[in-house]
């Protein structure tokens, strides 16, 4: 699973750079732009059995070096609510995280794109905490995430797949942004 989502990661980040620089559709333009997105996410693997949903705001920069290829920086937080374990009355607690990505963005037909994202996840709590249990250990994960979305010059609409690695635990999420930018 783990080679599976690399794979794709490599795979949508290599299209995005070969379609990106051959195709002249969307214009990003030269300059610097703030995309500030609200997020919904739907956990998978190991992060489904402590949470059902979650949600996040993260800004974004873009840096556009071609008209239709862009470099992004986006940060923010994620919060994955705690849910029941089964039927036996033990919740666990939300688990927080502070992505920081960096990121291609191209264009490869009018205002639709590709994307990919690679950078750390910096937990703000420990994975699988229960409520009035101990608290675990913070990690950080590796995190790469591809993505499709669709883009004028101001709002901004993709999904993404968001792959979390480290410390013997692979799991991740999809997710839904939704983002209002601006030129600086």
């Amino acid at each position: 699973m783990k080679k599976m989502t690399k794979l794709i990661a490599v795979g949508f980040t290599a299209a995005a750079i070969f379609l990106g620089t051959n195709v002249k559709a969307q214009t990003i333009g030269t300059g610097v732009r703030l995309g500030i997105g609200v997020e919904g996410l739907l956990p998978t693997g190991n992060l489904h059995d402590v949470s059902n949903v979650g949600v996040g705001i993260t800004p974004r920069l873009q840096f556009g070096v071609a008209d239709n290829l862009g470099l992004t920086l986006t940060s923010g937080y994620l919060n994955y609510f705690g849910k029941e374990l089964g039927n036996t009355g033990v919740k666990t607690k939300s688990y927080g995280m502070v992505p920081v990505k960096a990121g291609i963005k191209a264009f490869v037909s009018q205002n639709i794109y590709l994307s990919g994202e690679v950078g750390a996840a910096f937990e703000t709590s420990g994975f699988g905490e229960v409520k009035g249990g101990p608290e675990y250990d913070t990690n950080t994960k590796l995190l790469a995430s591809p993505g499709i979305g669709w883009a004028n010059q101001t709002w901004d609409v993709g999904v993404r797949y968001e792959n979390y690695s480290g410390q013997s635990n692979n799991f991740g999420a999809v997710g839904l942004r939704i983002a209002y930018g601006f030129a600086l």
